[in-house]
């Protein structure tokens, strides 16, 4: 069955948002399907405008694609009527399963008493807290199904998505966050989310069988970032300033969280976690994302450069897999071609 999961090979941010909105284009998919919570953002680039969706798969900006939040999910209802009145959304069509679990004020007390953003980094948007009340089965605990506010866009998503795949039409499940934060698989805990981030647990929160993936992506960076304060381990830690010095930049490189605004810290490759990645996924794509901060020119003259790919090619060999897409453009991707000058458009 035509099912395709978009995951992370890191600790987040490693675009997957525009990996999903470029899949989508390019398999013509009928159903984008976000999981996750809205503790992390996916962004796009169309048309020149940058789009942040922390509820909203990247697609909803596609016309024709039916859009939906999976029984998985955690949704904050302020947010994801806010992303729905962006004029830019094309979608046909968008679905809350009746499941998905809805984020209350007393989540995110709980985790600032629970002082998570000091002790690991928590974005504090009461995911996690959402999370334990949903395994509490509290009296307090409300569903989409349960909430006024989201009736018009209640409807059970796994059945839709069945309803697509019997027809042979493909489905997009666009993952959040990375690997290297999977609360079940990352080796470190308790510096983790609150989920599982594999292609297995995504597709649990659909409501979909293993049988129906044809296609896993998995998505990294040239450089790997985590959030800002005590957010764990990251081997290999640097600073912007490297970045910046060693790309040769024309300007000053360095990253905020799109749902804190707080600087990110970031690090060189480093292959282990990816390789743990890939065992977890079983990948049938690889993207490489972040190119221009190996060098600069390859944003200005929009190609591989040698230096880039020289990058490319150690990080094929300390992964074992070779790399089919690469990005250095927050709007494109290229296919791994040395020195190509044809980019796709997302």
């Amino acid at each position: 069955m035509p099912v395709s999961i978009v995951v992370g090979g890191q600790y987040g941010s490693e675009g997957k948002g525009k990996v999903a909105h470029f899949l989508a284009k390019r398999l013509s998919a009928a159903v984008a399907i976000r999981v996750g919570g809205p503790n992390s953002g996916h962004t796009v680039v169309e048309d020149g405008q940058v789009h942040v969706f922390r509820s909203l798969p990247t697609a909803s900006l596609i016309p024709g694609i039916h859009c939906a939040i999976g029984p998985g999910a955690y949704i904050d209802v302020d947010v994801f009527l806010k992303e729905l009145s962006n004029p830019s959304i094309s979608c046909d069509g968008v679905s809350v399963d009746p499941n998905a679990f809805v984020i209350t004020e007393e989540d995110r007390e709980r985790e600032r008493k629970a002082a998570l953003r000091p002790r690991i980094g928590s974005t504090l948007t009461g995911t996690g807290g959402a999370v334990l009340r949903r395994i509490e089965r509290r009296d307090t605990s409300k569903r989409a199904a349960d909430d006024p506010r989201l009736q018009p866009y209640v409807q059970p998503v796994g059945e839709i998505a069945r309803r697509h795949l019997q027809q042979n039409c493909r489905v997009i499940v666009e993952g959040t966050q990375g690997f290297g934060l999977s609360v079940l698989h990352s080796s470190l805990y308790p510096h983790v989310t609150s989920r599982d981030t594999t292609a297995a647990g995504f597709l649990s929160e659909v409501g979909l069988s293993p049988l129906d993936v044809d296609d896993v992506t998995l998505v990294l960076r040239s450089f790997p970032i985590r959030v800002s304060g005590n957010s764990g381990p990251l081997p290999g830690e640097i600073d912007w300033n490297t970045v910046t010095r060693e790309s040769g930049a024309e300007e000053p490189v360095d990253e905020t969280t799109s749902v804190t605004g707080r600087v990110r810290r970031v690090a060189r490759f480093d292959a282990e976690v990816v390789l743990h990645a890939i065992r977890a996924n079983s990948p049938t794509r690889i993207v490489l994302n972040h190119l221009d901060y190996v060098d600069w020119r390859c944003r200005v003259e929009e190609r591989v450069t040698d230096k880039a790919e020289e990058f490319v090619r150690e990080v094929e060999w300390s992964t074992g897999v070779c790399v089919d897409w690469i990005g250095f453009e927050p709007e494109s991707m290229y296919p791994r071609q040395k020195n190509t000058k044809q980019a796709v458009a997302l």
